[in-house]
Formats: structure tokens, sequence, C-alpha cells
């Protein structure tokens, strides 16, 4: 497998992704995101932005993440244990449901640290909806610290915050 950084040409093959992950959310009854989020417009800005990154695996593509260090405005009301500041942000981490519980999110995540720490940083934000008891365990898993909750999207429950020292 290969993570690297998504091409403005793989806009439709990235939007297959989160389409297979979101259906995949819904059968499994987390209504986290749906059609109008992630879309095709919050992806291609990620796009321009250049600071989104795919998994390719077999020549397809597998799997995405956003990685920046733009939290937000909600982020301030949590208690982080890290208090330099010196943080990146993960967003929208998604893969196809062909490959969950194959590696391909911890990869990714892996990916994410080693992107953190080329940049110095210090340690790794993200957030995930209340009723997505999925993506909370994994974090959990892979040695993130659940820290509180922020209610991030009115129509939604709460989310919670996790944080990793790098």
């Amino acid at each position: 497998m290969i993570i690297r950084k998504a091409k403005h040409t793989e806009l439709d093959q990235i939007m297959e992704t989160y389409k297979s992950c979101v259906k995949g959310m819904i059968d499994l009854g987390i209504d986290q995101w749906d059609e109008s989020y992630p879309n095709r417009g919050i992806i291609q800005n990620d796009l321009e932005e250049q600071n989104y990154y795919v998994a390719i695996l077999d020549e397809e593509i597998v799997a995405g993440i956003k990685i920046d260090e733009v939290q937000d405005p909600t982020y301030l009301d949590i208690n982080w244990k890290d208090k330099s500041n010196n943080f990146i942000v993960v967003h929208r981490l998604c893969s196809k449901t062909k490959v969950w519980n194959k590696g391909i999110g911890k990869k990714m995540m892996e990916f994410a640290e080693s992107v953190a720490k080329e940049l110095s940083c210090t340690s790794i934000r993200l957030d995930t909806y209340v009723n997505n008891p999925k993506a909370m365990a994994f974090y959990e898993h892979i040695g993130y610290t659940k820290l509180g909750s922020i209610n991030l999207k009115p129509e939604k429950d709460k989310y919670y915050c996790f944080e990793k020292f790098i």
C-alpha cells in the first residue's frame, strides 16, 4: 500500500471512497456522515489546499485523510493536555468498507503521526461522533485519549475530542 498526497484528478475516486464509507456507517446505524457531508466541494477544497492524502492498494484508492493545523473553534472548549499549541489535526479519515478491519485506518493514522513528526509537532488532535463507537474504540486502541465533547454541528449529537502526544 502507498500513501501519498492526493491529486485533483482523483476527486471522483475519492468521492467513491466516501460513498462506500458512508454507506457502511449507515448500515451500522452510525449517522455521523451522509450525502451532504463530506461533500464534493469540501474534498475539492482539501485538494486545493494540498493537505489531503490517499491510500492506494492494488492501484485503487481505498482510504483518505486530511491533515492540517486547523482546529474547529469549538476545540477551544477542550482542556487539551498538550499546552504547547504545536499540533496537527486529522479530519475526514475514511476507507472503503471492503478494507475495513484490515489495518488501513491504522496505517493512515501512523502516516498522520509521521507528518506530525516531520513538522516537529508534539500532538495530534481529532474528533469523532458520539454515536460512532467503532471510531471511538479505534482511536483509543491506537493510543488516543478522549478528553471531552464539543457541539460541532447543531443538528447532531456531541463529538468527542481525542489527543495523542507524538
